[in-house]
């Protein structure tokens, strides 16, 4: 049985044994870490066939396209080649917030549920690709909740998205209703945001998901939208967030996760220090010190920026690895001092 085949069978296989429910291929649930460990799924390597594209490939993983541009630099998006080797993103450091409710990290383009386990149940964590807000329309940040589900939503575009068509020449009616042409999708869940036009929705454009180009809203495949909207309660809590840096454990090694950070976004963010910070922060309850981190390796990282959770190497506590410790503490205290 080839690799990607074990993708499809022995995965739910296993989350049924561990008195999980079986789920398609389209999204991704795990069991829930510890409180001390942040990492869950793993990296796949796929062989792509002459009529994949990376698109298609990442969707049948639970990838947006986006993500799995990002993962394989120099690969053709469009025409991967017979027989090449394409890597599937698929292990992720949770993002640091609550494991409750809905999180939403926007760099990502990524949601992660945690839904609520019945007595006796293993707990999960639900994550899905979507889509964010693109430049000037970005999704707003903090907690909010959902207040409304509806199938077959009509779509009321606000005045300003009627205004952007009109002087792109493809003027929208008030009232857009369901079908083909709805680009809602089959399935819609609105946010408490003010001026309630934020939803959590699908899409009549699924090749999009992944990328920032909504008007603010979140969309999502059809086919996971679906599934998600069976799930979730009205009321339940959504946090969305701007987190492009990630670092969690898995067991006894360190994962960070980069991504590109949104346009817009504070330039600050962009700078290693505040990744160091971070990797500092990861090692304070571990009986591990930042000396025993391969910076070199999570300079790489950070440089890269291509969304892979990677492992930073971790090395013996020698005398040179205690002096850059010292170092690295030094550093941060004096531009803390500063």
């Amino acid at each position: 049985m080839s690799r990607i085949t074990r993708v499809f069978f022995e995965f739910p296989l296993a989350l049924a044994a561990a008195g999980l429910a079986c789920t398609p291929a389209f999204g991704n649930t795990f069991p829930l870490p510890g409180p001390q460990d942040a990492v869950v799924g793993e990296t796949l390597t796929v062989v792509a066939k002459y009529e994949d594209t990376l698109g298609e490939l990442g969707r049948r993983h639970g990838i947006g396209y986006e993500e799995i541009v990002r993962a394989n630099p120099g690969v053709d998006p469009w025409l991967p080649g017979t027989g090449t080797a394409v890597i599937i993103p698929a292990r992720f450091v949770l993002p640091d917030a609550p494991r409750s409710g809905i999180v939403i990290n926007l760099p990502e383009h990524r949601l992660y549920y945690y839904p609520t386990p019945k007595p006796g149940e293993q707990a999960v964590v639900v994550t899905y690709p979507i889509s964010v807000g693109k430049m000037d329309w970005t999704t707003p940040l903090g907690l909010t909740r959902v207040v409304d589900k509806r199938v077959k939503p009509s779509w009321y575009p606000p005045e300003s998205v009627r205004r952007e068509h009109e002087l792109d020449g493809n003027p929208l009616p008030k009232v857009v209703p369901p079908g083909p042409d709805n680009p809602l999708g089959e399935f819609a869940m609105r946010l408490d945001i003010p001026g309630g036009a934020y939803l959590i929705h699908g899409t009549n454009k699924p090749i999009a998901v992944g990328m920032p180009v909504t008007h603010g809203c979140i969309r999502m495949f059809p086919e996971d939208i679906e599934r998600f909207f069976a799930m979730v309660p009205v009321k339940t809590p959504v946090r969305i967030m701007h987190q492009a840096n990630k670092a969690g454990w898995q067991g006894d090694k360190l994962y960070m996760e980069v991504h590109p950070q949104l346009d817009g976004s504070d330039p600050e963010a962009k700078s290693l220090t505040n990744v160091t910070r971070m990797l500092v922060a990861a090692t304070r309850d571990r009986e591990v010190g930042v000396g025993q981190i391969d910076w070199t390796e999570a300079e790489s990282i950070f440089r890269k920026a291509s969304g892979i959770a990677e492992p930073m190497t971790m090395v013996s506590q020698t005398s040179d690895s205690r002096t850059q410790e010292s170092n690295v503490k030094e550093a941060l205290t004096m531009e803390i001092r500063d």
